[in-house]
């Protein structure tokens, strides 16, 4: 018998029957959708092949996902990245993708605990399906930002049980989309800046605009934390990657402006509103201080040496480093691939 279920206000009739695909439809209302389905049923039980419009699948949209990365930076068989879309498209590729409900969600991750993996590696799981829905679905519902805070809940999804938390592509995107919408691009841009930068949020809501070195791309943090001096621990740090332009769209304040900041944002109030975003996406177990977890370990993904990433971090002591660096193995590929480039441009 067909399945009739509201979803985002809407009522979808999903048909699932042994050799046959599963097929579903939006419809209206409910009248509708089982009407629909009372047709289409008839016809496989008459044995003839349902006429509807072919659907895409979960399975479809991992193929596209796939291709669409293969431009720029291809998945390898070898990452953990293509273990997971195999593992996707195995559990959840037949099913139709505008059809997708939480309850699809609740019972793969039920499925996933029941195989032995952890709420951590559901929750991994879970953010890359988020990823291939956004860029590969053109429009589809977000149905992951749904049922995020009920898998949260059920212990279905969770933290890595580890202080070396780094936000997952998809988890940084919607709290970075979150933050633009509910609080404004200001707190946003504060967040991503920090996850260029690995800098403390109260170095972030510190820097003001004449500590920017515009020629040499600097940006000068003053009394930067030092186990061993307080105060006049100036540094001058570069601003790589994208965390340039992030600064760059800040808006300046007049000359004759008391406050000059670049984020004129309380640290505590930062911190609050990203703990909020957290608790209303339901994404386990984050704290804004892991962006500097994040940058610090984006860096050595791009190939940066220790010494270098210790101008950016601030740290002393080079062997602190290990403690926030938790490298993506896949990784290493891109380093040994562009340092190759490098040499043959150079030779």
């Amino acid at each position: 018998m067909a399945s009739i279920s509201k979803v985002e206000g809407r009522w979808r009739a999903l048909i699932r029957r042994k050799g046959h695909k599963p097929i579903s439809k939006r419809f209206d209302t409910k009248a509708a959708a089982n009407e629909w389905a009372r047709a289409i049923e008839s016809q496989i039980d008459a044995g003839q092949v349902p006429k509807v419009a072919t659907a895409v699948t979960i399975g479809k949209l991992i193929v596209k996902y796939r291709e669409l990365r293969a431009v720029s930076k291809p998945i390898l068989d070898t990452s953990s990245e293509h273990y997971v879309l195999t593992q996707l498209e195995v559990n959840l590729g037949p099913l139709p993708a505008e059809a997708l409900s939480v309850d699809d969600l609740l019972g793969w991750a039920q499925r996933r605990k029941d195989e032995g993996a952890g709420p951590y590696t559901v929750n991994c799981d879970l953010s890359k399906l988020g990823t291939v829905l956004r860029y590969a679905g053109n429009g589809l519902p977000d149905v992951i930002g749904v049922a995020r805070p009920k898998l949260a809940y059920l212990g279905l999804i969770g933290g890595g049980g580890m202080r070396e938390r780094r936000p997952l592509e998809d988890e940084l995107a919607r709290i970075l989309k979150w933050l633009t919408e509910n609080r404004g691009p200001l707190y946003a841009d504060f967040v991503l800046f920090s996850a260029h930068t690995a800098m403390r949020r109260g170095e972030v809501a510190r820097i003001a605009w004449n500590d920017v070195d515009e020629m040499k791309r600097l940006v000068l943090i003053r009394d930067r934390k030092d186990p061993r001096r307080k105060k006049g621990n100036d540094q001058w740090v570069p601003l790589l990657t994208d965390a340039w332009a992030v600064m760059q769209r800040q808006i300046r304040p007049a000359v004759s402006d008391m406050d000059q900041r670049i984020f004129p944002v309380h640290p505590q109030t930062i911190s609050k509103y990203f703990k909020d975003a957290c608790r209303t996406l339901g994404i386990p177990d984050l704290h804004l201080h892991d962006m500097r977890h994040e940058g610090t370990s984006r860096l050595f993904e791009d190939g940066f040496q220790i010494q270098q990433v210790a101008l950016v971090t601030g740290h002393k002591d080079w062997r602190h480093l290990r403690r926030y660096t938790q490298l993506k193995p896949e990784s290493l590929h891109d380093v040994k691939i562009n340092r190759k480039l490098d040499g043959e441009v150079s030779g």
